[in-house]
């Protein structure tokens, strides 16, 4: 494991905040998110902070640089140690790298919670409060195999990812997607091992626009006939219509994805995309906030949902398009419990 940054230099480079709320009884708690300029961090940062003042928890909160900032994480578990801090919720960018970090929290009486990404063991996290992210996968698919009908026999599908293959979000809102439109998985734990001829390649957007745009327009190259597409967050969903546009070909692809943030949402009622599957950020943070107080107060640690290895937080399938045999919310309601 590499020496860890002392607390001062990650003071330093990526504290966030520290707010302090009267009566919290000496309870303080941090959460760690990957950045804190992503609208879905920045509304679990809210939950997180609302949840804290209604239960007077003193809350310091840290963010990455840039997603994928592993280091940093790992310096600011070492600095809510050190502060006392009596439990982390944390959106890890690196789920097996940041294990030995929240191992050392762990050993110290801190409770960790991992937020909408699993931890590799899920296990090495006390709890995970996350989305389904498989089920959110396979809501999308499910929806658009419906939506093309028989059509979907002869689907051309482009599968835009998040990064290189490794166990994480990415992984399982790729797979879902993929069971529910009716293709026989490879290994359930990587994307890209499938042999079903409609696939007609995978490629990574760093869950941006730009790179949806990019991944878009390689996929394109190599069959300009595509007619279904996957993103893994609706940021790609957007890059990737704008590619489709660049061609004249933005009203005869159907696009999917995940997240249900209020710009996402308001793609789906514009049609630029057709369907997206929504989760709760706020929830997951504010349910963390919770499980740390019971922590400190009574040594009691959170359970997960029936028939789950981790508490699920829920996703609704947002579309103005229903589908028969696949349940969703339209877009008013989406705009309703949307965030961002």
């Amino acid at each position: 494991m590499k020496k860890l940054l002392t607390g001062a230099a990650v003071a330093a480079i990526m504290s966030v905040g520290t707010t302090a709320f009267a009566g919290g009884h000496g309870i303080s708690a941090c959460l760690i998110t990957k950045t804190d300029t992503n609208p879905f961090f920045v509304k679990m940062r809210e939950g997180a902070l609302a949840k804290a003042e209604e239960l007077g928890v003193n809350l310091s909160t840290y963010a990455g640089k840039v997603d994928g900032d592993h280091e940093t994480q790992v310096a600011a578990i070492e600095t809510c140690i050190a502060d006392g801090a009596k439990g982390i919720l944390i959106a890890a960018s690196d789920t097996s790298s940041i294990v030995p970090a929240v191992q050392q929290a762990r050993d110290a009486g801190l409770v960790v919670i991992a937020l909408d990404t699993p931890l590799s063991p899920i296990d090495a996290a006390d709890m995970t409060f996350a989305t389904d992210n498989f089920l959110a996968g396979e809501l999308i698919g499910k929806w658009a195999a419906a939506a093309l009908g028989a059509d979907a026999a002869n689907a051309k599908i482009a599968m835009l990812d998040l990064a290189v293959s490794q166990p994480t979000v990415g992984v399982l809102r790729d797979q879902g997607f993929l069971q529910g439109f009716g293709i026989e998985l490879g290994d359930p734990n990587r994307w890209g091992d499938e042999t079903d001829s409609r696939i007609v390649g995978n490629d990574v957007t760093a869950g941006n626009e730009e790179g949806g745009r990019k991944a878009m327009e390689n996929l394109l190259a190599k069959d300009p006939m595509i007619n279904v597409v996957y993103t893994i967050n609706e940021p790609a969903a957007a890059g990737a219509y704008e590619a489709l546009k660049a061609i004249g070909r933005e009203n005869d692809v159907l696009i999917v994805s995940v997240d249900g943030g209020c710009p996402g949402v308001a793609n789906v009622k514009d049609g630029v995309i057709g369907a997206t599957s929504q989760q709760y950020p706020l929830l997951m943070a504010s349910k963390g906030i919770e499980a740390i107080v019971e922590w400190a107060k009574n040594g009691t640690k959170p359970a997960p949902t029936a028939g789950k290895d981790f508490f699920d937080t829920g996703v609704a399938l947002v579309t103005d398009k229903p589908a028969p045999g696949v349940d969703s919310i339209d877009t008013a309601k989406g705009t309703e419990l949307c965030w961002g």
